[in-house]
Parts: structure tokens; sequence; C-alpha cells
């Protein structure tokens, strides 16, 4: 059985585009048998730029309920909270002692912001490290990644490679599975759905914020007796990867026909959202008033991952002439 890893940001609730892009297929990759999944919230990470403790506690409550409401089965696989197995960040003192400076200095985490060194803490600057201690740090096998990310599995495998040429066999080495296909949807202005455009649909939002978000969705001023090209309407372009080929087929027929005007493809497209995530929202909604047993839930979660990660912490102290 293949161990898979992922790490979830905990910058507020998912948005669509991480529902189809990244929560769905990682469901579908954990419900496989011959795959065990590792799921972690990625709270300690989120203290390079979020410092506030409301902001943090809500984030990882919000996004715990959003997958667990998507389907990841907690039984079979492991959700956990990246702050409730503090060994992780023992290890990541470890391997930071065997970290090149100029590795961490050519990291994109840092390059992105390298020209602004105000802004550069050291928990930013040393970010690489950490993540490497997240997946080596579980025996991970598979870690699916985009392409802006497959730097950090080649980092993690640089040191866990380095670190058993050096002392042998102690870390499993991972692979990227690079994630060539992922979902990307257009925001509520036509940008990337993101939170830092401020353009996402949150599928979990009570029924009039959820009705109020997309039918701001910015359109042009044809009129509604006139044709429209489905191909450069916010709107389709949204509902045709949401709904099924059938449906956006027939959408599409409509915009061409001429006496569609946008709220009415503003209306099928809050609908359409409303009832196929309906379960998922209830269960959200259930885990958001009852935070006990999603509470619980994490907790069991760390307690598995905890057992692995004390496991290769031995390895390493042994090695290292550590007690």
């Amino acid at each position: 059985m293949s161990r898979i890893l992922t790490g979830i940001q905990s910058t507020g609730v998912p948005h669509l585009g991480n529902v189809l892009g990244a929560i769905q297929p990682m469901v579908r990759l954990s419900n496989q048998p011959e795959h065990e999944a590792f799921a972690f919230i990625a709270d300690l990470h989120s203290l390079t730029s979020i410092k506030g403790a409301t902001e943090r506690i809500q984030n990882v409550q919000s996004v715990s309920a959003a997958w667990l409401a998507c389907g990841f089965d907690a039984e079979k696989n492991t959700l956990y909270c990246q702050s409730d197995v503090p060994e992780v960040t023992e290890l990541a003192w470890y391997l930071s002692c065997f970290t090149p400076f100029p590795m961490l200095a050519n990291a994109h985490s840092f390059k992105d912001k390298s020209e602004r060194l105000n802004e550069v803490n050291a928990g930013l600057f040393t970010y690489p490290v950490l993540m490497a201690a997240d997946i080596i740090g579980y025996d991970a096998n598979i870690v699916p990644v985009g392409k802006d990310q497959l730097q950090h599995v080649e980092i993690a495998r640089d040191l866990a490679g380095s670190f058993n040429h050096k002392y042998g066999n102690t870390f499993v080495i991972p692979e990227a599975s690079v994630q060539t296909d992922v979902m990307i949807l257009p925001g509520t202005d036509g940008r990337k759905m993101s939170k830092s455009y401020g353009n996402t649909i949150n599928i979990f939002l009570p029924e009039k914020e959820l009705k109020k978000v997309v039918m701001a969705i910015q359109t042009d001023s044809t009129s509604l007796e006139e044709p429209k090209n489905p191909d450069t309407c916010n709107v389709f372009q949204i509902f045709k990867l949401v709904a099924p080929e059938s449906m956006s087929s027939e959408m599409r027929n409509k915009y061409l026909q001429g006496g569609y005007g946008y709220g009415h493809a503003k209306t099928e497209l809050f609908e359409y959202i409303k009832h196929h995530f309906s379960k998922e929202r209830e269960i959200y909604r259930e885990f958001m008033e009852y935070p006990d047993q999603l509470e619980n839930i994490m907790l069991k979660g760390a307690e598995k991952a905890r057992d692995i990660i004390t496991d290769v912490l031995k390895r390493v102290r042994h090695t290292l002439g550590f007690r």
C-alpha cells in the first residue's frame, strides 16, 4: 500500500476552485484501496503570515470541516492538524542542520519576497525545511502537487537522500505526483479564482449569501434579447466546469439563440451549486455548529500521525546520537 501525503493551507474556507481542483481529486485517490492518505492542515506554516489566534483557529476548523464534508474518510485515512504533532518541529530542526543556505535562498517562498527583506521572517526563510519534515517524517511514498509546489518535494527528496547517503537508510524518499490536469476555475471577475483576488465562490455559505455572490459575477452589457458568446462569459465558464456536459450544452444553446439573460444563467448556476453540493453544505454546517465533534476527529488523526513520526524520529535520534 502506498502512502500519499498532502498539506492543506489553513487560509480560510476552501472555495469552489479548491473543492474541484484539490479536495475532490485527493478524496478520489484516498478512496482507492491501494492507497493510504495522510492530509494535514498546515497551521504552523500559516504563522509566517497569519498572526491572530482566533483567525487561525477558525481557519483550521473551516478547512477540516470542508475536507470531511467533501468525503475524506478519516477512519480509513488520516486527517490531522500540523501543530497537534509537535514532533515535526523537532525533525525540522535536525534537517535544518543539514540544509545548505543556498538551497533556502533559492526557494520560491523566499525569492518571491527577497526584494522586500523587511517582509521576510525566519519562518518564511526556513519554510521548505518544515515542509520537508512534513513529508519525510511520515514515510510518505507519493506527494501530489501542482507545478508551483514541485520544488518543496524536490527539497525534501534532496535532504532525505543526502542524509541517507551520509548515515545509511533512514528516510523513505518520496516521489512527486505532478497534477497536470488540475481544474482552474475563473473567479467572479474573470481572473483565476483566488482568495487573494477576493473573487471566490464559497459553496458552504448560507443560501442567501451564496446567491448574492453568484448573482454578482461580472458580465458584459449585452441585452437579454441578443445572442451572447458563452466562451467570453464568466458565468458560463464556471457552469461548464461544474455541471454535466449535457447541461452546459443546453445553456450554450440558450446563449447563442438569444432571449436568455445573464440573470437567467446566474440563477441556473446558483441552483446547480446549491443542489449539487447540498450534502456537503449540510455536513459542513453540522461540523461548524458542533466543533467538539470536529476536534475529536482531528485529535484521533493526530494520534495516528504521531505514531508514524515517532518511529521516524527514533531512527534519526539513534543515528545522530540523541536519546
